[in-house]
């Protein structure tokens, strides 16, 4: 403990110069910042800070006020305003972010109610009759990601109510829930030709059939398919490494969280479990499901004689979420009240603590946002856009491994995938559109590849944080326990996408990739050994 705080101490004091030097040579030498490799030294800041104090919310406002400071060119009331004002203020005023936190508190809420009534411990109960083995419990909560595959913040929150109770009656810890939850979001989004995701990267693709191109990019996108793969290999090999070996082995031995907290959550549930049916968490599931697919292509324009295909295309994935789970909850509440599990008085005792719940990843989600948009008005991503514009044409079959990097280190820093496709995708489109359509099609893979595992990768991703609230697992022990798996995947990814460059076959090279993937976790479960279960503190 003693070590981290001077860890900790150390890294704010490293920040706090830096800012002495930054506002000293904006202010004395005029150093330009805009446009320029400064505008990402706010995420970065709150990346490293995050990592090495081991605390988000600091580390996150630290960023925040670096970006406003350089925004306000280190004048002081300026730099309030655009942290308050133009930051906080402004991206709570959003409508998109503000149906995003409307829908975490309906299906904060919506836990609450199932949780009460039993249901979620019913569930877990019937599920342990079925599903013997942690094994099991893992490839099914993988299969549940997978079905889920409409959006990725539906499906965050959606498996990790659904599958608490199995993970926990079989001793997985939060941190690999949380790990299986990010693993089948995103990575299943941007492989589904149905879904927002597909909708989005669609439209960026300017001067040609966006959804053909989606389809075809497919078996290029290693990093999605390779990370399934992951999943099953690791379940079936038995490797956990880095922190998640700790945290499985806490687990194994009755501490879920690694940290010795909540551990009143299995008294809850066994008295829950006497009155509960499962059909007290099926029933809002299914509700919760066809609602919420019901409102997205409501918005895509579906009842006004759109296609379903089309109609989900042009949803507007916030607005169609909170209007199908709104409607879900009212359903959820009449049925619990005519079946007699709760009285209304109950059901609305459940409003504050599902908006309780969800308070840590409510926080985390607007400091989020508030330093993406910092890092935008210093045009980090016309920085990026124009240094890959210099040297695109210089490297052809290097091409899709180098966007790959470039596109986790932007997705990384700023926390979204959307926002990388939209500045890597359009200069692939421009570069190769007219000289090589093969290769463009293998590096807008590569684009979205690399903005997926940068996301899947970073402490300030929106998925990432709504991936820890779903597997109700201490966010910063998801991010360290999940990086080491994302970044083996990634490395293995880096190299298959050379292949790529060079043979131009999707289906060489995931093969490459699989078998090297295979190679990297018999190497790592060689070295490592298992079936070490000795209570460990991360």
């Amino acid at each position: 403990m003693e070590k981290k705080r001077k860890m900790a101490f150390a890294a704010l004091t490293v920040v706090v110069l830096f800012w002495a030097w930054l506002g000293y040579a904006v202010g004395i030498e005029h150093m330009p910042v805009k446009n320029t490799i400064w505008a990402l030294s706010p995420a970065i800041i709150a990346i490293s800070l995050a990592l090495i104090t081991k605390e988000v919310y600091s580390s996150l406002l630290m960023g925040m006020l670096t970006g406003a400071l350089l925004n306000a060119e280190f004048d002081a009331v300026g730099g309030l305003n655009q942290l308050l004002p133009e930051g906080v203020m402004s991206v709570l005023a959003d409508k998109w972010n503000v149906g995003i936190l409307v829908f975490l508190v309906i299906l904060g809420t919506m836990v609450q109610l199932m949780n009460r009534t039993g249901g979620s411990a019913a569930f877990g109960a019937w599920a342990a009759k079925r599903i013997k083995t942690r094994e099991g419990a893992q490839l099914s909560t993988m299969l549940l990601g997978c079905l889920i595959f409409i959006d990725d913040y539906f499906n965050c929150l959606t498996v990790g109510s659904v599958m608490r109770p199995v993970t926990d009656g079989h001793k997985i810890s939060r941190a690999k829930l949380a790990y299986l939850i990010d693993t089948t979001a995103a990575p299943i989004c941007i492989i589904a030709p149905i879904s927002s995701w597909a909708a989005a990267v669609s439209g960026f693709v300017k001067g040609e059939n966006g959804i053909s191109i989606f389809v075809q990019s497919i078996p290029y996108n290693f990093y999605a398919l390779l990370s399934l793969l992951m999943i099953v290999l690791i379940t079936l090999m038995k490797v956990d490494f880095g922190q998640m070996a700790v945290h499985e082995r806490n687990a194994m031995n009755g501490d879920l969280f690694t940290s010795g907290r909540r551990r009143q959550i299995a008294e809850v549930d066994e008295k829950a479990a006497k009155k509960g049916r499962v059909a007290d968490l099926i029933f809002p599931v299914v509700c919760l499901v066809i609602g919420c697919v019901i409102g997205m292509i409501y918005t895509g324009g579906f009842f006004e004689g759109k296609s379903f295909a089309m109609a989900f295309a042009e949803s507007n994935a916030s607005v169609g979420l909170v209007m199908g789970s709104s409607v879900a909850l009212m359903i959820t509440i009449a049925y619990y009240i005519l079946r007699q599990s709760l009285s209304f008085s109950k059901c609305m005792d459940c409003l504050p603590e599902g908006f309780k719940q969800m308070v840590p990843a409510m926080l985390i989600l607007t400091f989020a946002w508030t330093l993406k948009s910092m890092t935008d008005s210093l045009g980090a991503a016309t920085y990026v856009a124009e240094t890959m514009q210099n040297v695109a044409g210089e490297m052809w079959a290097f091409l899709p491994a180098c966007i790959f990097v470039v596109a986790v280190g932007l997705a990384f820093a700023s926390g979204t995938s959307w926002g990388t496709f939209g500045i890597l995708i359009p200069i692939v489109v421009s570069c190769f559109q007219e000289v090589d359509p093969e290769l463009m099609i293998i590096s807008i893979s590569a684009c979205m590849a690399g903005a997926v595992c940068g996301d899947h990768c970073s402490p300030i991703s929106d998925t990432t944080i709504m991936s820890s609230a779903g597997a109700q697992c201490a966010h910063l022990n998801h991010v360290t326990t999940q990086l080491p798996y994302a970044m083996t995947v990634a490395v293995v990814s880096f190299f298959t996408f050379l292949v790529a460059g060079f043979n131009k076959n999707a289906w060489i090279s995931l093969a490459f990739g699989c078998v090297l993937l295979i190679a990297v976790l018999l190497f790592i479960r060689y070295r490592k050994g298992q079936g070490d279960y000795t209570p460990k503190r991360a």
